[in-house]
């Protein structure tokens, strides 16, 4: 696939994008450099490469899922700028 000037406009006016010529020039050629790279990619057999998920081959470390701490939620509720006993009550932020 190749990109020639005429694209790079139309693209430019589709996004509502102005671009002078001289950059569309170069627009037009490094997209034109980056798909001739991805054409390269694509003729590569990576049929018998798995998918890499992380460049680290760890797992991550698990723990136990414990509660630490019981029945704090009324010292919890007295940070609430405004006194309530069920929840926290916050000025309105949105009209």
């Amino acid at each position: 696939m190749t990109i020639d000037l005429k694209t790079v406009k139309h693209i430019s006016k589709l996004s509502r994008i102005s671009i002078e010529d001289e950059k569309a020039k170069k627009l037009a050629g490094d997209l034109n450099s980056i798909f001739e790279f991805i054409e390269k990619l694509n003729k590569l057999n990576t049929d018998k490469v798995e998918p890499l998920t992380s460049i680290a081959e760890t797992t991550l470390k698990l723990r136990k899922d414990e509660v630490k701490s019981e029945n704090i939620r009324d010292q919890i509720l007295k940070n609430s700028p405004n006194e309530n006993k069920d929840f926290f009550v916050v000025p309105k932020v949105v009209e």
